[in-house]
């Protein structure tokens, strides 16, 4: 049985259950300020549509060639040296040419081989997206791409973190998880990874947190219009009970079923 190298004691890189529900939490802001910055803008659908791009040499939409080449910038520089990121186009991304940060193996090797960033691409486009923005047509068609690769990230990263909320359980009762891991069942995983009052707090505060955020700010009144937000606060707590907890813990079973190869 493989087992994930343990971290020393001065790494700089150890997660408990306290560190990864902290980053946890401070992932929430930065998914709510992504959705603010979107909602800037509204659908802007030739930033999606392929025909409308014909961008020589590349076969496909502007959000594609955006992602696709900032990814590939991206890579160059190092960010997927990084366990806890992963590329929506992984597929012929070019090596690392920076000297790159030694980061210690906290996960089983088979995380590796766990990137969900298909479906969470999908959701985005075709679910999220028409909830965030307007309808119409401003012309800013880079920028929003470009906010669009902000958000996807942000969301990518937070329902992979997965793999270490998973690795962070398994360490703490192994022998809860084993029977089922060993019996590849995935439905008993799921229930064991399931905390419903847990999962309506976080929507919860993320819906707070959301209506805070969003929320408009007036010097000329003494209280400020509660009314009146950036976005509907509602689709950030959406967005985490419909999307982000469900991927988040489809990506924590696939990666316990790997965890004792």
């Amino acid at each position: 049985m493989a087992k994930a190298a343990e971290q020393s004691p001065d790494s700089g890189n150890v997660y408990t259950l306290a560190s990864v529900r902290e980053d946890l939490v401070r992932q929430e802001d930065t998914i709510i300020y992504g959705l603010i910055e979107r909602a800037k803008f509204p659908s802007n659908p030739h930033t999606y549509d392929e025909e409308y791009a014909q961008i020589q040499g590349f076969c496909g939409s502007l959000v594609e060639f955006v992602v696709k080449n900032t990814e590939a910038i991206q890579a160059k520089a190092g960010r997927y040296k990084n366990p806890e990121e992963n590329a929506f186009f992984p597929e012929n991304l070019p090596p690392s040419i920076v000297p790159s940060y030694s980061f210690k193996q906290f996960l089983h090797p088979g995380a590796a081989s766990i990137n969900i960033n298909k479906s969470i691409w999908k959701m985005y486009f075709q679910e999220l997206l028409p909830l965030v923005a307007t309808s119409g047509d401003d012309g800013n068609y880079a920028q929003t791409a470009a906010n669009d690769l902000s958000l996807l990230q942000a969301i990518s990263r937070r329902i992979h973190y997965g793999k270490f909320v998973a690795e962070v359980k398994f360490r703490d009762a192994p022998q809860d998880y084993e029977p089922l891991i060993r019996a590849k069942d995935k439905e008993g995983l799921m229930k064991l990874l399931t905390f419903t009052s847990v999962e309506e707090t976080v929507r919860k505060r993320v819906g707070k947190k959301a209506a805070v955020f969003g929320q408009e700010v007036s010097l000329d009144n003494e209280d400020d219009d509660e009314e009146n937000h950036k976005f509907d606060p509602s689709v950030a707590s959406s967005l985490y009970k419909n999307w982000v907890i469900p991927f988040t813990k489809e990506v924590q079973v696939e990666y316990l079923l790997r965890r004792l190869d």
